[in-house]
């Protein structure tokens, strides 16, 4: 059970602690409910080029990594498609020090054409390198659009394409800092040794005078349901022949959330999973393959990825496949199998919730979904899915018109 306190400004940031007296350190978290799809189709990689420019200091402090470094904290961020989340650890008795940095940048991020040209230039070089230069780097860049036709979820984090990051002129970056980066559009979690009180007081004197902003309504489009399969093939440098099976799954907070997840680790979490004793190690066709979820706000995908041995035709994989996909359609799986598959799912979430910043980024993603008690209350949605329930998922789920098939061709292997 991980107990916190909630109160909100009258500002409308919303703020979270989490009290843990085993510790000597805290843990500042922001989550700011921007991400990729909250962005023009036309002017993409926003997000991702503001967690790069909210380092580059606000007007009060021009350079935001020093002080925390002197304070003996440090910090980092990351992107998705559905949030922006920035983090900082430091000792405790310095919590002060990140109340002032964090919130002085949500207040006043300092807009500068030299601060704006080292962080285009820096995520320029970063989508060159990992999308670009890098072997399989460009699947998201393929997958995503060829599944999804209409949400924004058809662009990856880092953006469409190159030409929206090194076309964003300053008008634009500062206007999408006042749409989102706001007290209202913000999630704050503190953790550590403190008092309620405490935190009440220093988040009221660090937070409590920045103006609200517009509280954001998000209306995106909605993805139509798939009904036939798709199939995309691409040459690329790379080292073997590679398969991206995406099926579409429910939202977020939509329970068969929970039953696509168990589905993806019976068929693809581990060397005990059906895809990897069968593909793998019995009819050896991969030399790799898994199964996972992406684990977005609205609706996701299960992916089945994996690289073709030596001599093995994407016929042969896709014949292999679709017969083991067929059985856990057919027939529900045993009580045991589920019952291994939960230990696996609570023993990663038990590790996972011993890190303090781990519970932190936690309560506040939970809290964006609706309630940051969520977080105590996965257990028994998980403990309540039974073997017939995983088996309706399948056959939903694992559907020739549900699925979007990117093949990535070595161009060693193209006759």
């Amino acid at each position: 059970m991980i107990h916190f306190e909630r109160f909100k400004l009258k500002n409308g940031l919303t703020v979270l602690f989490h009290k843990d007296v085993t510790t000597p350190m805290a843990v500042v978290n922001t989550l700011y409910n921007v991400g990729a799809r909250d962005e023009s189709e036309d002017k993409t990689g926003f997000a991702h080029l503001f967690e790069h420019l909210m380092f580059g200091g606000s007007v009060n402090i021009p350079d935001f990594d020093a002080p925390l470094q002197m304070a003996g904290g440090e910090s980092n961020a990351f992107t998705s498609n559905d949030i922006t989340n920035y983090y900082d650890v430091l000792p405790a008795h310095n919590l002060e020090t990140a109340l002032w940095l964090e919130s002085d940048r949500m207040l006043s991020l300092g807009f500068t054409p030299k601060s704006l040209e080292v962080q285009r230039n820096v995520v320029i070089e970063e989508f060159k390198q990992r999308y670009l230069n890098q072997p399989y780097g460009n699947v998201w860049l393929e997958l995503r659009p060829l599944a999804y036709r209409v949400h924004p979820y058809k662009w990856a984090t880092i953006g469409k394409e190159i030409s929206h990051i090194e076309e964003a002129v300053m008008e634009d970056v500062q206007a999408f800092f006042k749409k989102h980066y706001t007290p209202s559009n913000a999630i704050l979690c503190i953790a550590g040794n403190f008092e309620l009180e405490y935190i009440e007081e220093m988040v009221n004197k660090w937070y409590g005078d920045i103006p609200a902003g517009n509280l954001n309504s998000r209306m995106l489009p909605c993805e139509p349901e798939q009904t036939e399969f798709r199939e995309k093939i691409i040459e690329s440098n790379v080292p073997a022949d590679a398969f991206y099976y995406a099926f579409k799954m429910a939202e977020r907070k939509n329970q068969e959330y929970y039953l696509a997840d168990i589905l993806s680790d019976a068929l693809g979490r581990d060397k005990s999973s059906r895809l990897y004793n069968s593909l793998k190690k019995d009819q050896k066709l991969v030399s790799e393959i898994g199964a996972y979820i992406t684990g977005s706000i609205d609706n996701g995908l299960l992916v089945i990825s994996g690289k073709l041995n030596e001599g093995v035709s994407f016929n042969m994989l896709d014949r292999a496949l679709w017969e083991e996909l067929e059985i856990i359609k057919s027939k529900a799986m045993q009580e045991d199998e589920l019952a291994r598959l939960m230990i696996k799912i609570r023993t990663a979430k038990e590790f996972q919730d011993q890190g303090l910043l781990n519970r932190a980024m936690n309560l506040c993603i939970f809290e964006l979904l609706g309630d940051a008690n969520g977080i105590n209350e996965e257990h028994e949605i998980y403990h309540a899915i039974r073997p017939h329930h995983i088996l309706e998922a399948a056959k939903t789920i694992l559907q020739p018109r549900n699925c979007s098939l990117l093949k990535v061709k070595a161009t060693s292997n193209v006759e």
